[in-house]
């Protein structure tokens, strides 16, 4: 098993390189190599500006920025906290993303990422990695699975959580219109 939710994105990207790991009006389908891209885009966009480990943040931009800001956030070593600091649209797709200023630090980072080390709602990374396989093992999600879920669902506890099972279990998401949670899992018919 990884050890912190950084090596669960690089394990998943590598493991499936070219399948479509996310699939977005705004982008397209991802290959989960390009969904690595493009985390690692945001987080070297969050590193621009010296930010301590364990920093909370958040954006207000729902749907697929907000995923990808969420994920590089666990990437960097911060904490995803409603009420921190909001991240700024130049890291979402604007000129700080993918920034060269931020690829030392972002590098350096992986250094000080700990398993102990929180990331959200009082979770660290190893905590969250053994509900994401506890969940995963009662859902069956894995890479052949499809998940769908509504723009609207991603800023909801059950909509991140959702998220992140599909990340764990390398699952092509799919963000769509405002709509029920579906599994479109091919064992289901």
């Amino acid at each position: 098993m990884t050890s912190t939710l950084r090596h669960l994105l690089i394990q998943r990207a590598a493991r499936l390189q070219n399948r479509p790991a996310l699939t977005t009006k705004e982008w397209g389908t991802l290959s989960w190599a390009a969904w690595r891209n493009r985390v690692e885009g945001v987080a070297m966009g969050l590193l621009v500006t010296p930010t301590p480990t364990g920093t909370p943040i958040h954006t207000t931009e729902p749907g697929p920025w907000a995923w990808a800001t969420e994920v590089a956030a666990a990437c960097c070593g911060l904490v995803w906290a409603k009420g921190g600091r909001v991240v700024s649209p130049s890291i979402l797709g604007g000129s700080d993303f993918n920034s060269e200023a931020g690829r030392g630090p972002y590098h350096d980072r992986e250094h000080d990422l700990l398993p102990e080390m929180p990331f959200t709602e009082g979770l660290a990374h190893q905590a969250l990695l053994l509900r994401l396989q506890a969940w995963n093992r009662r859902l069956g999600w894995d890479h052949d699975s499809t998940i769908s879920i509504g723009i609207d669902q991603t800023e909801t506890r059950a909509g991140r959580a959702a998220l992140w099972c599909a990340l764990y279990a390398g699952a092509h998401t799919q963000f769509g219109a405002p709509a029920p949670l579906k599994n479109n899992h091919p064992q289901e018919g």
